[in-house]
């Protein structure tokens, strides 16, 4: 992978001179480049790691498990791009294993899952099954550890 994507990857908020310095180009080759992959939609957007847990701790993460039919001529990709415009669906994956998508859903409450599920995801024609599961806590996401490390200080020893 090119080294600025890398370096844009991990912080997409570092100001373009301190770009040209690391990468060792000038400003005007990084905001070309730059320029390059957001018209080429290689660079899709841009977003900030947020932590759950401190924005808004009733919000609901639901990870689900999809088996579909492939279509004849279109395989899996019509059924998932079906799938994933779902304002609920935050992520949707093709899968290897015992089942074909995976798909990242949030809702406001463990109810408004449920309703995409069997209101909205289940009734889709060529879904075959789903199972989901919950988030119950999150400790790193998008690479970024989200807990602080523990310290390294000794417990103190008593006789």
């Amino acid at each position: 992978m090119d080294p600025l994507l890398e370096v844009l990857h991990q912080n997409a908020t570092i100001p373009r001179g301190d770009l040209a310095k690391m990468l060792n180009l000038s400003v005007e080759e990084i905001d070309t480049r730059i320029q390059r992959y957001e018209k080429d939609r290689v660079i899709l957007g841009y977003q900030a790691v947020v932590d759950p847990e401190k924005i808004d701790a009733d919000a609901v993460t639901a990870f689900i498990e999809v088996s579909i039919t492939p279509e004849r001529g279109g395989g899996f990709d019509r059924l998932a791009e079906r799938i994933a415009r779902f304002d609920e669906v935050k992520s949707c994956w093709l899968m290897s294993g015992g089942y074909d998508l995976a798909i990242l859903v949030e809702g406001n409450n463990l109810r408004e899952i449920a309703r995409f599920v069997s209101e909205k995801l289940s009734t889709v024609e060529g879904v075959v099954s789903t199972a989901t599961r919950f988030r119950l806590k999150t400790y790193k996401q998008n690479g970024m550890l989200l807990s602080q490390p523990a310290s390294a200080e000794r417990l103190p020893v008593t006789p």
